[in-house]
C-alpha cells in the first residue's frame, strides 16, 4: 500500500479540504510545485490558481484558491488560502458575474488609480481562474 500525505486548505473562515492524499500540486509563486511523501519541507507563497491532488483512492479533486502560503512537510501540505472552494462548489453564474464587472472596472476612466487598477485586475483573475475551473467541472 502507498504511503498517503495530509493535505490540509484552510481559509480564515474554514477547512475547504482535510484528507489522506498521493500527491499535492499546486501553484506557487515561482512556479506550480508538486508533493509526495517524504518531500523536502518548505515554504512558499502561492499565485491565484488551482490546487490539484490524487485522493488516498486514486481519484483527483481541484480547488481554487487565491493567493496564500503553502507549506510542505514529509507527511503533510498545508495550504492557507486567502479564498478557496473545491470545483463542484463553485458557482459559474456569480464567476461570470463578477468577470463582467472586473472588466467594467478595468474599462472606467476613474480606474485609471493605481489601486484601483490593481483590485480590478485581481479581481478579472479570480474571476477567470474561476470561470476556467468550473468549466472542467467532472466531479
Amino acid at each position: 500500500m502507498a504511503e498517503h500525505i495530509t493535505l490540509e486548505v484552510v481559509t480564515p473562515e474554514k477547512y475547504v479540504v482535510s484528507e489522506e492524499v498521493q500527491i499535492v500540486a499546486a501553484p506557487g509563486l515561482f512556479g506550480e510545485f508538486g508533493v509526495l511523501t517524504g518531500h523536502t519541507p518548505f515554504m512558499t507563497a502561492l499565485k491565484t490558481g488551482t490546487v490539484r491532488y490524487t485522493d488516498a483512492n486514486g481519484s483527483e479533486h481541484h480547488v481554487f484558491v487565491s493567493g496564500g502560503f503553502a507549506e510542505a512537510l514529509p507527511d503533510k501540505v498545508t495550504v492557507l488560502a486567502e479564498s478557496a472552494e473545491r470545483r463542484r462548489d463553485i458557482d459559474l453564474e456569480r464567476a461570470l458575474a463578477a468577470k463582467e464587472r472586473a472588466e467594467k472596472r478595468l474599462a472606467e476612466e476613474r480606474t485609471r488609480d493605481e489601486i484601483e487598477f490593481t483590485r480590478a485586475r485581481i479581481a478579472l483573475e479570480r474571476a477567470i481562474n474561476r470561470i476556467r475551473l468550473a468549466k472542467t467541472r467532472k466531479q
